[in-house]
């Protein structure tokens, strides 16, 4: 296996630390929360099968919002590139990978942003998350997308401030109270997630631990998986729960979602990836949407 986080498995769909991994599976975990099921997810915002689930949780919060808290942990996929050997040694390695993922869950990403402007850490990006948290957890989530959006589409390398501050400003966060925080709070708070997801034994992402807060049972989801799996734990581990039914309308879709990928859409609005493309590209032309166009596919802003 290679030893760089960066270089995610594609048949597992894990983005893996150096070290293998001894992660705890079914711990039975004390919780306090304020719904029956808690969703832990520890991410990054580099982190390219974290990008390729967006579809499966944002369908989750759709369907099971009502009875599952969803709180996002950082878990520092890349300090800087000392972690990488095996002749995986430079940023550019990373770009035709990053392609390849892309291609493999249907989610536009373009690699580019290896060879124009790399990035030589995860970290910036995961303070300046947790920084957001402190001021609005709902806030620090549309900054959490804008980020994704800026490195994964828009070549954009988010560990310079001004891509930090950008995206603060359009998620409606007090950037003058973000870049204080970013500085101070949010560094201890990046912390913690570390010494949390070491506690946990996490040592890859996506990590996903989902937990009925009435026993403490806990199943681990690991890696990229389909919908189906996460509605077969949920189900598992809390056999009331019951999906809500929501508005499929594209309309009401982008009222929540304001910028869905062609297979978020599908996947939301129980479409044909084909059928939802054709659909989309009819709204742009009605000039109901805009649209951007990478190299790898389309995002879809209302």
């Amino acid at each position: 296996m290679n030893n760089n986080p960066l270089l995610c498995d594609t048949e597992t769909g894990v983005c893996e630390l150096p070290g293998g991994n001894n992660i705890q599976t079914n711990p039975t975990i004390a919780v306090k929360a304020n719904q029956p099921v808690s969703v832990v997810y520890f991410t990054d915002p580099i982190c390219s099968t974290c990008w390729g689930i967006e579809p499966q949780l944002r369908k989750l919060k759709l369907e099971y919002g009502h009875i599952i808290d969803i709180e996002y942990r950082m878990g520092g996929l890349l300090p800087d590139w000392s972690y990488n050997s095996g002749g995986i040694s430079h940023p550019s390695h990373v770009a035709a990978h990053w392609d390849e993922v892309s291609l493999k869950y249907n989610m536009p990403i373009d690699g580019d942003v290896w060879l124009e402007d790399p990035l030589s850490s995860s970290y910036p990006p995961s303070i300046a998350f947790k920084a957001a948290q402190i001021q609005d957890n709902t806030k620090a989530l549309r900054f959490l997308r804008i980020l994704r959006e800026m490195v994964f589409l828009e070549k954009k390398n988010i560990t310079h401030w001004q891509h930090l501050e950008e995206a603060a400003a359009n998620a409606g966060l007090d950037t003058r109270k973000f870049k204080q925080d970013y500085e101070d709070e949010g560094v201890q708070y990046f912390n913690a997630d570390l010494e949390l997801a070491k506690a946990r034994g996490v040592r890859g992402f996506p990590s996903i631990f989902i937990t009925n807060n009435y026993s403490g049972v806990s199943e681990l989801v690991y890696g990229f998986k389909p919908y189906a799996v996460y509605e077969k734990v949920i189900e598992q581990i809390y056999p009331d729960a019951a999906k809500r039914a929501y508005n499929t309308d594209w309309q009401q879709l982008f009222a929540i979602y304001p910028t869905l990928t062609t297979t978020e859409f599908s996947i939301l609005s129980n479409w044909p990836f084909a059928e939802s493309a054709t659909f989309l590209e009819s709204l742009v032309s009605q000039q109901l949407l805009s649209k951007l166009i990478t190299k790898n596919g389309v995002l879809w802003c209302a």
